[in-house]
């Protein structure tokens, strides 16, 4: 990670609207569309060109953001054919080259990377059916492709998809790993800038409490359904890394009744609670 300076320039002035970033010593650009924004659009003709986009959205029983890439040679008309055939995507991302130097085999090779890592880092589910074969890309032209992709990536993040940001695990040492237990199981979690995360192989509790408040239940419901906690021997595991929008959302998920995350997940190091370091420190 290093220090860099991003331009997002806003086409009507509102925040909420269309986007366009860009890195200004990069070749690529960003476009953030919401969905309702499809005929405002038509005036960028920056999207109108080869190019690699995403569609953004969720699902209600999915309990991961949901996302679709894929490329094509005209990323408006791909983008309105999605509008009439995809339900659950709320925003679009299209990258595109400020230079139009990007053919075919550009955009091919970056969506084929960019499938595989959404798929690796698993911070997003994602509606591809299949993943696209590596296509054959010279050795010069993949350096450059892999400094594209490398933009991207913080391109999508500042506009709030961290789809590539890997989850950085703390050392098992480390001061900023934290806890929550009962008797019976134990979780382990950091966290992090967008949320609170807990780590694979952690436990939470079997059952709900009785008067367990309705959210938390079907928060539990949905992380079971979607393979990221399963029963083991009266206990639910962890399978998977899960980003939880706060501790008290990550901490009621583990112990199976509402709770104050800032108070229930204490430092590994002293016992100190995430309060007593982040908020009275």
């Amino acid at each position: 990670m290093k220090p860099q300076t991003i331009q997002i320039f806003l086409p009507d002035g509102n925040p909420t609207g269309i986007k366009v970033a860009e890195l200004t010593n990069r070749i690529i650009t960003a476009i953030l569309m919401p969905r309702n924004k499809i005929q405002e659009a038509e005036k960028r003709e920056e999207i109108k060109k080869h190019g690699i986009y995403f569609l953004f959205g969720e699902i209600e029983d999915k309990a991961k953001p949901l996302v679709y890439i894929g490329e094509t040679d005209d990323c408006l008309e791909r983008i309105k054919t999605h509008n009439r055939n995809k339900d659950f995507w709320n925003y679009a991302v299209m990258i595109t080259s400020k230079t139009n130097s990007f053919t075919k085999s550009h955009v091919k090779y970056l969506e084929y990377l960019s499938i595989k890592s959404a798929i690796d880092t698993s911070r997003y589910d994602t509606d591809n059916q299949v993943t696209p074969t590596k296509p054959f890309v010279t050795e010069s032209m993949e350096a450059d492709l892999l400094d594209n992709y490398d933009t991207l990536k913080v391109l999508l993040a500042t506009l709030g998809f961290p789809i590539f940001e890997e989850v950085r695990i703390s050392s098992k040492k480390s001061k900023n790993l934290f806890y929550c237990k009962t008797r019976d199981i134990m979780a382990e979690g950091n966290l992090i800038d967008d949320g609170f995360v807990v780590y694979k192989n952690s436990k939470a509790v079997p059952n709900a409490t009785n008067g367990c408040m309705k959210w938390v239940i079907e928060l539990r419901e949905k992380l079971k359904e979607n393979g990221i906690l399963k029963e083991e021997k009266g206990i639910l595991s962890f399978l998977s890394d899960y980003i939880f929008n706060s501790p008290s959302a990550a901490s009621s998920a583990v112990l199976g009744r509402h709770s104050n995350g800032w108070t229930e997940w204490k430092n590994k190091v002293n016992n100190k609670t995430l309060d007593e370091l982040y908020r009275k420190s």
